[in-house]
Parts: structure tokens; sequence; C-alpha cells
């Protein structure tokens, strides 16, 4: 059978469910620590985080149900070429059926179709099965931080489009 999803821009109505969910999945893998989107305010305001220009955050759903999310934006202190993927979060059952990687790919279009050249990212060593597949679609780990996002984080990435 089939899985049928949905990816769609964030609505208002979606803040407090993928609040819920980053969270959950940070706490899932023991990266619920200060210096991370766990406990930061945005967190619980994503459609507002994300309004501004050239960004956006995508909403993965099955049948209505809010399953996951990513997106993307144009970090303070990364070059104007360049934005960052931000909060890629799935919940466990959404996992490992091409959900994440199509999220990821619709980020990657888009941040294209917004005129960026790079895609830039910060990661948890704790996170290392999303950091794999970041590797397969060719992001290549950096020695440290690019701009300014004032998150603890520890792997940092960048791919070119």
């Amino acid at each position: 059978m089939d899985l049928t999803y949905t990816l769609r821009n964030i609505e208002p109505q979606d803040n407090a469910a993928i609040a819920k969910i980053i969270r959950s999945c940070l706490k899932e893998f023991g990266a619920d620590k200060p210096g991370t989107v766990y406990y930061e305010e945005s967190t619980d305001n994503l459609f507002g985080l994300y309004s501004v220009e050239r960004s956006v955050y995508f909403i993965a759903e099955i049948e209505g149900r809010i399953i996951g999310g990513g997106g993307i934006c144009p970090t303070k202190g990364l070059s104007e070429d360049t934005c960052e993927l931000v909060k890629m979060y799935l919940l466990p059952e959404a996992r490992g059926k091409g959900i994440g990687a199509a999220l990821l790919i619709k980020c990657l279009e888009t941040a294209k179709q917004k005129g960026f050249n790079k895609v830039y990212l910060e990661s948890l060593p704790e996170l290392s099965r999303a950091i794999t597949v970041y590797e397969k679609f060719g992001f290549k780990k950096l020695n440290g931080p690019l701009g300014n996002t004032g998150h603890l984080s520890g792997v940092w990435m960048i791919k070119e489009l």
C-alpha cells in the first residue's frame, strides 16, 4: 500500500502541532538541551518566523494529520546566496518512508527558485541518522559554523545547488 502524504506551506493553526513534534524529536534523541530550538519561544510561532521574505516552512501531513516539517530561510550572517535548511523533523512513524527525502527535495528546489546557490544547515551529533541523509543529498561537512544562528550544534554542513 502506498503512503499518501501532502507537503504544504505552514499556516498559523499549525504552530502548536509542529512545535510539539520538534520538541518530541529532540527529546527522543537526547538533544533537548539549552541552546537548541527546544527552548526557543520562536519554535511556538514558526508561521510568523518563516513569513519573512525568501523564507518558507513546509508541513508534511498524512490524512490531515501533521507528521513533520522543514523549511529554508536567509539566516543572519550568511551571504546573500546562501540560505539555511531549518527545523527538519518527522514523527517516528513517518520516517523511512520517503517523506523526509521529499521534504528535503522540496526545500532544495524552493531555495533554488528563491535565488539561493547554497544551502547551509546545522545539526547535532545525536541526530546521526539525519546527518547520513544530508550526506546522501550532497551536503558536505564544514569545520565550523557559518552565519549567526545562535544555536548549539556541533555539525555544520553545506550544499551547492
